[in-house]
């Protein structure tokens, strides 16, 4: 028998995720787990922010050229279940990012991060999904050749908007222009 229900018709998104683009876990012990997706896994270690910058101390991995895939904060406290810190989804164009956070906006999604933070230099947003999962948007992660050299910490430019972001953009970090 057909289903006779109404069909639901949504707006069309004005941006396209295109991949899952990295995961950040909540770890207890920062060495082991590093030691662990290094060693066991053949993940490479791209960048380090000391416990002064992230308490308990972050490591990006990358198994691929994005800077990084997985990231790993330390300090977790131990418990029965893991703990996601945020996973990232990625856009293909700057102007997905604007149009992201405007479509978030006219939903009432609280936006907690807007901008560029460090390592990376990806252009994103952040936000939370009901359940209070930490949720990226993000376009143009710095990418890694093959001689796995990373972008120095001096270059990356942090921003707390996406104009501002977009106004003092990083070396190498071709930015469209908006119109």
């Amino acid at each position: 028998m057909r289903d006779r229900r109404p069909a639901v018709y949504w707006p069309a998104m004005q941006f396209q995720l295109r991949k899952i683009g990295h995961v950040v876990l909540n770890v207890t012990d920062l060495e082991r787990a590093v030691a662990f997706y290094t060693g066991t896994l053949g993940l490479e270690v791209t960048d380090r922010y000391p416990d002064t910058m992230v308490p308990g101390g972050m490591v990006f991995l990358r198994l691929n050229t994005d800077h990084h895939g997985i990231a790993l904060v330390g300090g977790a406290a131990k418990s029965e279940r893991t703990s996601l810190n945020h996973f990232a989804f990625e856009v293909g164009s700057l102007d997905e990012v604007f149009r992201a956070r405007a479509w978030l906006r006219e939903r009432s999604v609280p936006i907690h991060f807007e901008g560029r933070r460090r390592a990376g230099c990806q252009i994103a947003i952040e936000f939370q999904d009901p359940d209070g999962n930490n949720l990226e948007i993000y376009w143009s992660i710095d990418q890694v050749g093959t001689e796995g050299r990373v972008r120095p910490a001096g270059e990356w430019r942090p921003a707390k908007t996406l104009e501002e972001a977009v106004a003092n953009p990083v070396k190498g970090q071709p930015l469209p222009h908006r119109g």
